[in-house]
């Protein structure tokens, strides 16, 4: 069976909102008509390009920024390349990481839904929430709240025609958190959405894992080849990539691992104040694991698209990509990780 790119696997959506390596321009405040029907993205190499287009005979055609004034002249505007500027400097293009990293930048969007999951993801991300609004629900509803699925079914709930009953409902969540009735609507609505970005970074690891231990897999195909193996930096590459690759799956694989734990934890004290300190826990969190799962997807989706499968490829062909695009962006990648332990630690 061949392998598909990561970002194109099961029915995620191809929605630039959905990714963790494109970003659509028309929703920043570009002034150029070009740049406004382009996109930055994360290529092989993981360096930031503006891509032009996009055909499946023709391919990608990138454009680096620095390039830009000799390319479009006086009609780039200053404010525009100085934004385009900043925008590569981005370790991740994904919403959670887009609302820390523009926010810092001072770029502002014109539509607040470029910073959400567009809603076929959010629906295709269910599953995932499960085990974050069930407990919710329990604390709330007790047995009832086993048949609510989304947190939709819980606003319909609200909305019950028995008023009493409702109301009663809502008298003992705001008891059971601490805060006023008034305030539960918008309590839902960041409860829901801290849990969705760990939703969306967990499917995005279930996604990536399995490709980069078949890569793993192929490094180890190389090192057994008897004329592979003998070159020296090919070696040297695979084994900085396969343990640079394995500590950020680790160190991302742990972080949610612990952001599950304390979520479970907050049920035995429910108070809005406790969910407010995970809340500013996560989204510390959010520029690491997005930058992470942003390069091992990038890498993982280059090298499946050229080796679907483990006989793909002759070796030598698979040593010059390793070598000419798979091992740029390490030192990259592995500054984001050093950033995320030290926060860790702090």
């Amino acid at each position: 069976m061949m392998a598909k790119p990561i970002s194109q696997a099961g029915k995620v959506a191809l929605d630039d909102r959905d990714t963790l390596h494109t970003l659509a321009l028309k929703f920043l405040p570009i002034q150029h008509p070009v740049l406004r029907r382009a996109r930055m993205i994360k290529n092989s190499r993981l360096d930031s390009v503006i891509e032009m287009y996009r055909d499946r005979e023709m391919g990608s055609g990138q454009l680096d920024v620095e390039k830009l004034p000799s390319e479009l002249g006086p009609s780039l505007e200053p404010a525009d390349f100085s934004m385009l500027r900043a925008l590569v400097l981005l370790p991740s293009y994904d919403v959670y990481s887009l609302r820390v990293t523009l926010r810092d930048s001072g770029i502002c969007v014109n539509d607040s839904e470029a910073l959400r999951l567009s809603p076929i993801k959010m629906k295709e991300l269910a599953a995932y929430m499960k085990n974050f609004t069930r407990p919710l629900l329990m604390q709330i509803y007790g047995e009832e709240g086993m048949k609510i699925e989304t947190f939709e079914d819980v606003v319909a709930l609200f909305r019950d025609p028995d008023i009493q009953k409702a109301r009663h409902k809502l008298n003992i969540m705001a008891a059971k958190l601490g805060i006023d009735i008034e305030r539960i609507p918008k309590f839902l609505e960041d409860y829901a959405d801290i849990f969705m970005s760990l939703s969306y970074y967990r499917q995005c690891l279930d996604a990536v894992t399995p490709a980069v231990h078949e890569f793993f897999e192929s490094l180890e195909d190389l090192r057994k080849n008897y004329q592979m193996r003998s070159n020296v930096q090919l070696m040297a590459a695979c084994k900085d990539m396969q343990s640079t690759f394995s500590e950020l799956l680790t160190s991302v694989t742990g972080r949610l691992e612990s952001f599950d734990r304390n979520t479970k934890d907050m049920w035995n004290d429910l108070s809005a104040d406790r969910f407010r300190k995970i809340e500013t826990v996560v989204r510390t969190f959010h520029t690491m694991m997005g930058g992470i799962l942003c390069a091992l997807t990038v890498k993982m989706d280059h090298w499946v698209e050229l080796f679907p499968n483990r006989r793909a490829g002759a070796p030598g062909r698979r040593a010059d990509f390793i070598l000419n695009e798979m091992r740029h962006g390490m030192t990259r990648i592995r500054e984001i990780e050093k950033v995320g332990a030290k926060a860790q630690v702090a």
